[in-house]
């Protein structure tokens, strides 16, 4: 899994069996700076077709090297390995569809070959899970839901599964909750806006707002707090799925030119993700004593989740290690269970969550 934080590739070895989710390795490989600033001038930018080619079959040596490593200090045998679940990287996404040369379209696109991981590991691989779900009418996100559910559903409480990465989504899990019933959309940014600010106007020395030190030490805008409030995406109705196109660049670039200082712009975007949580959470359960079990590398903002625990008392604010999942491998987990049920020919979207007309099959395979 690299999501759209661009912090890495994240590479979980997970055993099941039916039900039983075991996660055995896992380890994050940071993307060069060289290739990170690549990926990031080709996601919802206008590029040329070379680049995306090339960074197309970069990222697949990428991801087999990472692959092969996890493998090796894990002490286990290439062979051992049976398939593997491969995300990619997402350089565009609009899941809702848009008026295109005469057709409404939605599209999504996720680069790092498949191919090439399949030849030098030898293990066959399952990618591209996005476009299926969009293909039935659905938003090709979010696709960690039926995961969620399978490893924190509970008979008797509220839960809600929530990952911070550079975009926010929650699973939400009533007591007892069948899959057809399961809610889940993304709530918005996450640590997107925040990296990409900290980026800009560090000139690139830091790359994140680490434990939150500087929006902590900043001083929220109301009324720019007010005016992020009221972007449209928060006043659509789910099922929904945000992205760069949302909250990346042009959004920045907005949140720069009113001349704020940094932490002051740092502290605003912060309450913005966490706001935006807590706002998607409450108006999903409406219980106030709702368990959220947090995954995802917002997580190690203290001062986010500080926030996030304001807006949500009395409710619970839990690690997903509490519940035995590592919160900084949940992702890659994921992908590993979604290729397993295509695998076994099992649908791996809920359309509950995605919008598509019906639960279909995910993924392209490619054998070594």
């Amino acid at each position: 899994m690299s999501g759209t934080s661009l912090d890495g590739i994240d590479v979980a070895i997970v055993e099941i069996e039916g039900r039983k989710i075991e996660p055995i390795a896992f380890q994050s490989a940071p993307y060069p700076k060289a290739v990170r600033t690549a990926l990031l001038a080709v996601s919802n930018a206008a590029a040329h077709t070379a680049e995306i080619s090339r960074l197309n079959f970069l990222l697949g040596e990428l991801y087999a090297e990472a692959v092969i490593e996890t493998r090796r200090r894990a002490g286990l045998r290439l062979d051992s390995v049976g398939l593997i679940g491969l995300h990619g990287q997402t350089i565009f996404h609009e899941g809702a569809a848009v008026d295109y040369l005469g057709r409404r379209i939605a599209s999504t696109l996720q680069i790092g070959e498949a191919a090439v991981v399949a030849e030098r590991t030898g293990i066959r691989v399952i990618s591209n899970f996005r476009e299926r779900d969009i293909a039935a009418g659905g938003r090709g996100a979010p696709l960690v839901p039926l995961v969620d559910y399978l490893l924190f559903r509970s008979r008797n409480i509220c839960r809600v599964a929530l990952n911070i990465g550079g975009i926010a989504n929650i699973t939400v899990l009533k007591p007892g909750a069948r899959p057809a019933e399961v809610i889940a959309y993304d709530t918005g940014p996450g640590n997107m806006a925040i990296d990409a600010l900290v980026r800009r106007m560090t000139g690139g020395r830091e790359s994140c707002d680490r434990g939150g030190r500087i929006a902590q030490s900043g001083k929220v805008d109301g009324e720019l707090l007010e005016k992020m409030r009221q972007h449209p995406y928060f006043k659509l109705k789910p099922p929904k799925t945000a992205g760069r196109e949302q909250f990346g660049q042009a959004f920045v670039d907005g949140l720069i030119a009113t001349g704020r200082p940094l932490p002051d712009l740092t502290a605003t975007a912060t309450e913005l993700t966490a706001w935006s949580i807590a706002r998607a959470i409450l108006d999903s359960t409406f219980d106030s004593n709702v368990e959220t079990i947090v995954s995802g590398g917002g997580i190690h903002n203290r001062w986010l989740m500080q926030r996030l625990r304001h807006y949500l008392y009395p409710g619970k604010v839990r690690s997903a290690a509490e519940l035995g999942v590592d919160p900084d491998a949940k992702e890659a987990i994921a992908f590993a269970v979604l290729a397993y049920q295509t695998f076994r020919k099992k649908p791996g979207n809920l359309p509950s969550a995605t919008g598509a007309r019906r639960a279909v099959l995910l993924g392209k395979s490619t054998l070594p």
